[in-house]
């Protein structure tokens, strides 16, 4: 899919394919012109994110929905990593997880996440938080620009 100036683009790394394909069609509803990219474990992400190998040619992600308890490199590493980098902190990170661990949530503010939500198993729920995320963070929030 083409990406023009006012597509933004979503990094959502989830390994759960139903969570998935359900945060995708909640975003298809939605105003905003977003690109999904799904990146399956944390490894993943870190790749995209640093443009390394395949992802060379990777458009720097706009937000991203990042869930806790991924393979390979659990979220709060990924967390951890991006928010230590000064060419990724500044994109916005919402932990989206089923975690509604007291430990999950002071970790995750201790590395500076922007904002962390339960997902809920209510699909009407669910589409509410999504649409709440990309209403808040792609269309009223003020997002820094790419050139860092």
């Amino acid at each position: 899919m083409p990406v023009d100036a006012k597509t933004k683009i979503i990094l959502l790394v989830e390994d759960n394919r139903g969570d998935v394909r359900l945060i995708q069609e909640a975003l298809k509803s939605t105003t905003a012109q977003c690109q999904v990219v799904v990146a399956r474990d944390g490894m993943e992400a870190m790749a995209y994110l640093r443009q390394d190998g395949e992802y060379e040619e990777a458009m720097r992600p706009d937000l991203i929905l990042l869930d806790l308890n991924l393979p390979k490199k659990d979220g709060r590493e990924v967390l951890a990593e991006i928010k230590a980098d000064p060419n990724l902190k500044h994109i916005p990170v919402v932990v989206l997880t089923t975690s509604r661990n007291d430990e999950d949530i002071s970790k995750s503010y201790d590395l500076h996440v922007n904002c962390y939500i339960s997902k809920s198993r209510n699909l009407p729920q669910l589409f509410k938080i999504v649409r709440g995320i990309e209403e808040f963070w792609l269309e009223t929030a003020t997002l820094p620009s790419e050139e860092r």
